[in-house]
């Protein structure tokens, strides 16, 4: 009987503390340390949430800078990657389209280059970033799509490059949401 006594408390002490007392230290511990994060990292404009600056969005009208592609349409409940590896025929073929369509939407010549995220689905299929050179190789089209000078969208982009963390980890990047929320004030104050 002691024994099963014991093994009741032990199972009752670890619920307690694995499914109450651990969880909500976490989430004071991330409140305290990083309450942006913790809440969604929320972006309100005019008093409304317009998106998440850590879930990536579909944009695409030409006025936008567009997102990088996503196997789940941007949809978190729908998150994850394809498991196509790089010698899939399947993967070779999105890639081709998605880079004729990128060519096609920015006027490009059907030989131009076209940076990789662009095309390629990140494995959460929710990455909110781009890298400065895809978002830099879109300002034509938006300069064009606004009315606005190319040095002005090109400003706007080098204003809004984040450093990788703490200058090592990860690499530079631009949050596509922020960016497109920034082009529409330009504009506003044009």
């Amino acid at each position: 009987m002691g024994a099963i006594r014991r093994s009741l408390v032990m199972i009752i002490t670890l619920s307690i503390f694995t499914g109450l007392v651990y969880p909500l230290a976490m989430t004071g511990l991330a409140q305290a340390v990083f309450p942006s994060r913790a809440n969604g990292s929320i972006i309100i404009k005019d008093g409304v949430p317009v998106g998440s600056a850590l879930i990536g969005q579909a944009f695409t009208d030409a006025r936008y800078f567009s997102s990088r592609p996503s196997a789940g349409g941007n949809d978190a409940a729908n998150s994850g990657g394809t498991n196509y590896g790089g010698t899939s025929a399947k993967l070779q073929q999105q890639v081709s389209e998605k880079a004729a369509a990128v060519r096609e939407v920015n006027g490009w010549e059907a030989n131009r280059d076209v940076p990789s995220v662009l095309v390629t689905n990140s494995s959460s299929g929710l990455d909110p970033h781009l890298t400065p050179e895809a978002a830099y190789c879109q300002v034509e089209r938006i300069a064009k799509a606004r009315g606005l000078s190319i040095g002005q969208v090109r400003d706007l982009v080098t204003e809004h490059i984040e450093k990788a963390d703490l200058g090592v980890v990860g690499e530079d990047r631009v949050n596509v949401l922020k960016l497109n929320l920034a082009l529409d004030k330009l504009q506003q104050n044009q």
